[in-house]
């Protein structure tokens, strides 16, 4: 099910996918197929892995033709196999030709952020740690990207800059300090009427004394700490705030950060070093 707040984003990358796709019109099948005849498509898994982007390959089917109809075999979440049929749809051909490639670039590419994401939610299924991503996303295409995530198993760190203040290091260095970040952060919100979680990211164990001088943070971030700094870090914020570890986890530590306690794990690679699954829409009887 996709998230109302994910809707008009993903709407508005539809129609420009549509704009940039057909433009003045699909010149190829406008030239050789019927404008009524009516044909049938089949979407095939050619890899295994975990199937994302059902949902929306309805919604751009049905901008095109709202009376298409769809018959749904799999849902979105659901572990896909070499040579499984995912759905079919029928309507009329130039629809089906013109959706085409649309709903195969979104569904192959949030296929494969999903597959990713379930690997590194798998790792660590049995412990309180959530993996979750980061804005290392495809411009125009986060929402996309941050919905698959959720259908693999992970969780969304922030959509964009708007509905969380992150403090990282760039922002505390302009900022003079850890302090004078987190003040201005404070102030900002009150200012402004926002409700809105604040994040510290910090680089040493020194620097948690500073984050509860400041005081009012929601969760600390632990920028490229070592396994060991990780484990004493947690043991130092105790329940105080919520932990996240960040910074070069790869599948094969992420365990050993998770093990720490922290609450936390995010990991760029779910979205950024992926690769889309492979399938393809093909007409049937």
């Amino acid at each position: 099910m996709i998230l109302k707040e994910y809707i008009p984003y993903i709407e508005e990358l539809i129609e420009l996918a549509i704009k940039e796709d057909i433009g003045d019109g699909d010149h190829t099948s406008l030239s050789c197929i019927p404008s009524q005849e009516r044909g049938r498509m089949k979407l095939l898994c050619k890899q295994d892995g975990i199937i994302a982007g059902i949902e929306v390959a309805k919604m751009v089917f049905q901008r095109l033709d709202s009376k298409i109809n769809f018959e749904q075999i799999l849902s979105d979440g659901d572990r896909c196999h070499t040579g499984e049929i995912a759905f079919y749809v029928e309507g009329r051909m130039l629809t089906l030709l013109q959706a085409e490639r649309i709903v195969l670039n979104i569904m192959q590419r949030m296929s494969g952020v999903a597959t990713q994401t379930a690997v590194y939610a798998d790792k660590i299924r049995d412990l309180k740690t959530k993996v979750l991503d980061t804005r290392k996303t495809t411009p125009g295409m986060r929402m996309l990207d941050k919905l698959a995530v959720k259908i693999g198993g992970g969780e969304n760190h922030r959509i964009g800059l708007f509905d969380m203040i992150l403090l990282k290091d760039n922002h505390i260095d302009f900022a003079g300090g850890i302090k004078n970040a987190i003040t201005g952060a404070k102030k900002y919100l009150k200012e402004h009427g926002k409700d809105i979680p604040i994040e510290c990211e910090i680089r040493s164990l020194e620097d948690i004394d500073l984050v509860f001088e400041a005081g009012g943070v929601d969760r600390i971030m632990f920028d490229n700490f070592s396994v060991e700094m990780t484990r004493e870090a947690v043991k130092r914020v105790g329940s105080r705030a919520q932990t996240e570890s960040s910074g070069g986890i790869t599948l094969e530590t992420l365990r050993d950060y998770a093990l720490c306690g922290v609450d936390f794990i995010s990991v760029g690679a779910l979205t950024h070093q992926i690769k889309s699954l492979d399938m393809s829409l093909k007409a049937c009887k």
